[in-house]
């Protein structure tokens, strides 16, 4: 008989990591296996990864967990899978890739194609949408495939984002959480389900039905462990899938954000904030809220597409130095950073930066660039690091104003989550720009968690996600704004 251990596998952009929770919410055990971000990019801007990458490195974890000895496998009840958004996989009729995975960093556009028409085509020329339907045609990475590779799509026998095509590995079918399904697919996220046959996302993507597979709402059974997922992670074989959702959906659960007062930032490779509604509410009209890892609510989100990837860039870039003397020192280079940081006063003495390196449709709009202002001689490369952590929370506090001048949701208390959420000062910059106190879950692995929830709730260790997210979550620190602090950013903002 199973145990009541749950294992979220969590395919995120950078790495793989499998989590064992108990029901208490406290991480059991975890093993985490590197990923190489990108693996083609043919040409400047294009992203690709052999989907065949993250199942290998599922497998990997899996063996590394059992082995450190912490759990084992017949102590697990269930397994749940979250995994980075908007990755699209095309596959044969046996669920092998027939192409690298466009991964959702991918820029690549398709111009050219037929705009949408008939009364659609009307209604959005009348609301000044035209522009909002082309981008989604354009960005659209079925689109490429079926323009540019028609040999490649012809062949194609199911389109799926890479949380579809994991799920059949584990479980040999054919099936997706809905949780999971953000990206550009014809999707009706407010029934959370594939569109009717007279929406007007058949007409941005023109595909065929068939190819499209079959959805289950988070908490369902997926499936069951195959022989073959057995042989390759160690897992009991029949071992239940529950469905979860997307990794930054399950982050909202993770880190407690059930009630709309509880706003959700992703402190992560691309940084949001969320807040959680029953109601379906478009932030900005024709985009979609997203689904939320709970069936019966929405993620109402704000994105920076470039978000603390930033600080790897500026890491990359300029951070030589720090880099030498966390080697020197023993000590990880985040944490010299954070020292950087602290030397510098609030507002980064007037100098100020625009995170929009990688514009997006939603915030601030497809016309926007990044830029620094303010220079002047006393700024040092400290100056500029503070200012890509103020000018994030600052997009993201003008993304809170936005979700709430639009659905009238009032944030009251902020949830941080990501691997930003780590550093003090990125969390106390945070407190002061918003002006509310922002709490870091107990656990750096809140999206794992959130999946684990999922993962309670359907096998009925816990009766509600209101019990669950009440026994599995709590906060491990809290950050109160510093009201003089706090004075400066909102003059700054």
């Amino acid at each position: 008989m199973p145990g009541d251990l749950l294992l979220a596998l969590d395919v995120g952009t950078q790495s793989t990591r499998a989590i064992v929770f108990d029901a208490r919410g406290t991480l059991i055990s975890k093993a985490q296996i590197p990923i190489l971000p990108v693996a083609h990019a043919p040409q400047p801007g294009w992203a690709e990864q052999d989907p065949e990458a993250y199942w290998q490195a599922i497998g990997e974890a899996c063996r590394v967990l059992w082995a450190k000895g912490e759990v084992r496998p017949d102590a697990i009840a269930g397994v749940s899978l979250t995994t980075q958004r908007s990755t699209l996989v095309n596959v044969d009729r046996d669920g092998n890739a027939l192409r690298p995975a466009i991964l959702w960093t991918d820029q690549r556009r398709t111009e050219g194609l037929k705009p949408v028409g008939g009364w659609w085509g009307l209604l959005f020329a009348l609301a000044g949408m035209k522009a909002t339907a082309a981008y989604v045609q354009g960005e659209a990475e079925a689109n490429w495939v079926m323009t540019y590779q028609p040999d490649i799509w012809a062949r194609t026998y199911r389109v799926m984002f890479l949380s579809g095509f994991l799920t059949h590995r584990l479980t040999g079918r054919f099936i997706d959480s809905s949780g999971c399904l953000v990206g550009y697919l014809p999707f009706d996220y407010k029934a959370k389900d594939w569109a009717k046959p007279f929406d007007w996302k058949w007409q941005a993507i023109r595909m065929e039905r068939d190819k499209l597979i079959e959805l289950a709402p988070p908490t369902a059974p997926l499936g069951a462990i195959t022989r073959a997922a057995a042989e390759a992670t160690g897992l009991p074989e029949d071992l239940p899938v529950i469905a979860a959702a997307s990794d930054k959906a399950c982050e909202v659960l993770g880190s407690g954000s059930l009630d709309p007062h509880l706003g959700a930032l992703s402190f992560g490779t691309a940084a949001t904030i969320n807040a959680t509604s029953r109601r379906y509410l478009e932030v900005i009209p024709l985009l979609p809220p997203f689904p939320a890892a709970v069936p019966d609510a929405y993620n109402l989100e704000i994105q920076i597409f470039r978000g603390f990837w930033m600080v790897s860039w500026f890491k990359r870039e300029f951070g030589l130095l720090e880099q030498m003397i966390a080697e020197k020192e023993g000590v990880q280079v985040e944490a010299v950073f954070d020292r950087l940081v602290e030397a510098i006063p609030p507002g980064s003495l007037g100098l100020i930066l625009q995170p929009f390196w990688s514009p997006g449709l939603r915030v601030p709009g497809l016309e926007a660039k990044g830029a620094v202002i303010g220079w002047g001689d006393v700024h040092t490369r400290g100056h500029f690091y503070r200012a890509i952590i103020e000018g994030l929370a600052y997009a993201l506090r003008e993304g809170l104003e936005r979700i709430s001048a639009r659905t009238g949701v009032r944030v009251t208390e902020l949830r941080v989550a990501g691997g930003g959420s780590q550093s003090d000062q990125a969390m106390q910059i945070t407190a002061d720009v918003f002006g509310l106190p922002a709490a870091r879950p107990h656990t750096f692995e809140a999206s794992g968690l959130g999946a684990a929830i999922d993962a309670a709730v359907g096998l009925g260790l816990h009766p509600d996600f209101a019990t669950a997210v009440r026994d599995m979550t709590r906060t491990a620190r809290v950050f109160e704004p510093d009201p003089a602090s706090q004075r400066l950013y909102d003059d700054l903002y």
